[in-house]
């Protein structure tokens, strides 16, 4: 496999195997010359949107404050201490989706979205530990980090940010453009900038087993098959009867444990779970969509592209795409397969493709999921 700049000239197998889960990892130069791929006025307009997650922080005389966007004004450039951050950047901005692809050496199950922090003299959110690995790559300016592998993960109670009670840093790096610093889950760190600065951060998801299993059972609400009604033609009289009885009991439990779920089930629900897209993304259907046959003109010539806000997934005959899921042929999984990991289509694949896929694909195309390349 080949070695990677981004991960300071080591491979991905390599990085994985030595770094991912387990240390930190400080990459000089990770992209050179890098520059910011938006300026701070167009990270301030998509801060103002409904469907866009911002935060601003601000600390002012020692005491911290956190506003939830949008973010209608900001502070003066010349005021200290105040970040605004704005989550999935990637989602708007064409460069930030293509620098958010560079990490795809992790699978897309697990690759999240792209933040970017923007912060005056002195900004930060404080001493904190997040519970998934992130990349954090400088962008414009310097910022000083802190961080430490403290097991003491108290926070300190009543403010409105989660910050770390007892910060005990072990190494410090200042992070220049191009720059980026590689931590593990739940590794305390604490940025603070040094004059006007950005940071991208590219964030992975880690859903909580509590978090997978209610939603499993939910998933699983929609199949299950339990025939029949409780009854109870043997009752006998009630000497206590608040007292439920033992044999209803051991009647429901019975039935109950006719529930079964096999791996099929779990991907199935792992692959419309993982797809579906957030709560905040909106997919604009096309205004004046092409004819059929206009469509498959043009795809045969441009071929097609995802949406960035689209998530395509795959795991044997099951492809999944926005929460939903369908199985396939083995012919047309190969196109579908293509379509998914490259994120793009060549129109010659076309001619492999079924009927059913083609008129997916026009579906798709309507609904803004696809485009054409």
């Amino acid at each position: 496999m080949q070695k990677l700049q981004l991960l300071g000239n080591i491979t991905p197998a390599q990085f994985l195997r030595d770094y991912w889960h387990k240390k930190p990892l400080l990459i000089r130069q990770a992209i050179p010359d890098f520059k910011p791929l938006l300026k701070i006025d167009k990270l301030a307009e998509l801060a103002k949107l409904n469907h866009v997650e911002s935060r601003l922080v601000t600390l002012t005389d020692g005491k911290w404050d956190m506003q939830h966007g949008p973010l209608a004004e900001l502070p003066s450039k010349a005021q200290r201490e105040w970040t605004m951050l704005v989550q999935g950047v990637n989602l708007h901005e064409p460069k930030a989706d293509a620098l958010l692809r560079q990490f795809r050496f992790v699978p897309d199950a697990r690759l999240d979205d792209l933040m970017v922090s923007y912060a005056t003299d002195g900004g930060g959110v404080g001493p904190h530990f997040d519970s998934y690995d992130v990349f954090l790559l400088q962008a414009q300016g310097k910022r000083r980090w802190r961080i430490g592998a403290q097991q003491d993960l108290a926070l300190v109670e009543g403010l409105p940010l989660k910050i770390l009670a007892n910060f005990e840093p072990e190494e410090e790096f200042v992070l220049e453009p191009g720059d980026m610093l590689y931590l593990p889950p739940h590794y305390a760190h604490d940025g603070v900038a040094e004059g006007e600065c950005m940071t991208y951060s590219i964030g992975f998801r880690s859903p909580s087993f509590q978090e997978l299993g209610e939603a499993f059972l939910q998933f699983m609400a929609d199949s299950i098959d339990l025939p029949g009604r409780y009854a109870d033609p043997g009752l006998q009289p009630a000497k206590n009867p608040a007292e439920i009885p033992r044999d209803m009991l051991a009647t429901v439990t019975e039935e109950l444990n006719k529930v079964r779920w096999d791996e099929e089930d779990v991907t199935i629900f792992m692959g419309e779970y993982l797809s579906e897209p957030k709560h905040n993304v909106f997919f604009t259907p096309v205004a004046k969509p092409l004819t059929v046959g206009r469509f498959m003109e043009q795809a045969a010539k441009k071929g097609l592209k995802l949406s960035p806000k689209t998530l395509m997934l795959y795991r044997g005959k099951h492809v999944f795409i926005n929460g939903e899921s369908f199985a396939v042929g083995r012919a047309d999984k190969v196109v579908l397969d293509v379509l998914a990991n490259e994120r793009a289509l060549a129109g010659s694949l076309l001619d492999q493709a079924s009927d059913d896929v083609l008129e997916a694909l026009y579906t798709w195309y309507q609904d803004g999921w696809i485009e054409l390349g």
